[in-house]
């Protein structure tokens, strides 16, 4: 293809990142949003001419629209490209088109996925592998990187494989991770049984798939794998083939990486000869969760015949990405961290982590996503609410691409919550007085944290001010 590609909502952390590859492979890439970001922001910088608002007449002339679900046929420029009969691809169709030529690492799971792509991409640098990548937040730490998108020239491309509206299935990676799964995504699902099985699908899609031997519904499906003949790597914290301990990483079966590109480590010596060692695992980004997150990106990179050793000492220096446990200030002994989570076992495993890095006192300001999730999980967000030492405040549900459902507010989970004594929890619908409440709040030594995938991000910036000036000083 050539000629110009006009993005819909290229200011979005996926739709930037796309945009940022298709350009480099030499289309000329417009795009419109209805706000300034922090990614729309970059790719301005970075040269490309994009556009705050939506019009008509942006689409004239283009020779490819791109778009993701959020987008609505309702969207002047969207109707318009329907009108002219211009072609319009998801924005997944655009990443296959951009990386075509490359051979592919795609991370899918419910949870993990921007983190652990990222760490990929991580380890395939740090052993001297330019490789590109699409991934949901920025990747801190590696130059030239914009937003969550990098134009690598080794052949190799890394992609957040997001399987909300089926789009990952259009993936068909020589490395597939497999992190975990869980109930989500079922207004486009309909039933846990047809998620699972789009699951196996994208599996059976690999030649190689890295598996979490923790989640029951991974270990059922890489066994449904390997059957199909692929090949298949296990890891977790026992009865794996790379297991992680409190320090290493413990190689206990190589056998799946016999077919690796590179079969030998940094010094020379037979890749098969690290069978039954330990390789030192330093992650600096908090969470027990986070080492398996390492982990699977190791066994991703090796799969792909980067150097053993030197994967597994690049996370030590791994510097995280935007919007996961991301420290966005600190004013008056207060921190102030932005969290992606939206999922209640990402709320709890971003709480958990809080606490291992030492936390006592927590403020957290939760914006909830979707209706149909809070409709789902309206009890399993109020249980990883409900914590002790903290100070609770839910604002009002994000819809992005949904209409309210009747009954569905974030009283839907307040009102289950089981408040420990010492704890308060609450609900202050509109973001910006949801944020001057968190302020309110802090004191020195707490941590506020703002939880969502959606605007509850500006919060944070919002905090900072307000203890800056002392009008959070409660």
């Amino acid at each position: 293809m050539s000629g110009r590609m006009h993005f819909i909502g290229v200011g979005g952390s996926g739709m930037s990142a796309v945009a940022r590859l298709v350009a480099a492979r030499g289309i000329t890439v417009t795009g419109s949003d209805q706000r300034e970001s922090a990614y729309f922001l970059a790719l301005r910088e970075a040269g490309m001419d994009v556009s705050i608002g939506h019009d008509a007449a942006n689409v004239d002339g283009v020779d490819a629209v791109v778009i993701s679900t959020a987008v609505r046929e309702t969207n002047p420029e969207l109707a318009r490209a329907r009108e002219l009969g211009i072609p319009v691809m998801h924005r997944s169709e655009a990443l296959v088109y951009a990386l075509e030529e490359d051979r592919l690492v795609a991370v899918a799971g419910s949870h993990g996925k921007t983190t652990t792509s990222a760490m990929v991409a991580h380890a395939l640098h740090a052993a001297g592998v330019d490789a590109s990548f699409a991934v949901g937040a920025r990747v801190f730490g590696v130059d030239g990187a914009v937003a969550g998108g990098y134009a690598g020239t080794a052949g190799i491309g890394v992609v957040e494989a997001d399987e909300s509206d089926g789009s990952f299935l259009r993936y068909h990676p020589e490395v597939g991770v497999l992190l975990n799964i869980e109930p989500d995504h079922l207004d486009h699902y309909g039933t846990e049984a047809r998620l699972e099985e789009a699951f196996l699908e994208f599996a059976l899609s690999c030649q190689v798939l890295v598996a979490c031997a923790e989640d029951a519904t991974v270990s059922r499906i890489a066994q449904q794998a390997r059957r199909a003949g692929v090949r298949v790597v296990t890891y977790g914290r026992a009865e794996a083939d790379v297991v992680v301990t409190p320090t290493h990483l413990s190689l206990q079966n190589l056998a799946p990486f016999s077919s690796s590109r590179r079969l030998h480590d940094e010094n020379g010596a037979k890749f098969t000869e690290l069978e039954g060692q330990e390789l030192p695992l330093e992650v600096p980004v908090p969470g027990e969760h986070q080492r398996l997150n390492a982990a699977a990106a190791w066994a991703a990179a090796v799969a792909m015949g980067a150097d053993a050793r030197a994967a597994a000492a690049s996370f030590s220096g791994f510097a995280g990405t935007g919007r996961r446990y991301q420290l966005r200030g600190e004013v008056a002994g207060v921190r102030v961290v932005d969290d992606y989570a939206h999922h209640p076992t990402e709320v709890a495993a971003v709480l958990a982590a809080a606490r291992s890095a030492g936390v006592e006192r927590l403020v957290v300001l939760f914006q909830p996503a979707l209706f149909t999730r809070t409709q789902l999980h309206a009890q399993n967000f109020a249980d990883a609410l409900s914590v002790p030492d903290a100070d609770v405040v839910i604002a009002a549900v994000h819809g992005d691409r949904e209409d309210p459902i009747e009954g569905v507010t974030s009283h839907s989970i307040l009102e289950r919550m089981s408040v420990p004594a010492g704890s308060s929890a609450q609900v202050v619908e509109d973001l910006r007085e949801a944020a001057a409440v968190a302020a309110s709040l802090a004191r020195p030594g707490a941590q506020v944290m703002t939880v969502g995938s959606g605007t509850v991000t500006l919060a944070a910036d919002w905090i900072l001010d307000a203890l800056r000036t002392g009008d959070g000083d409660g």
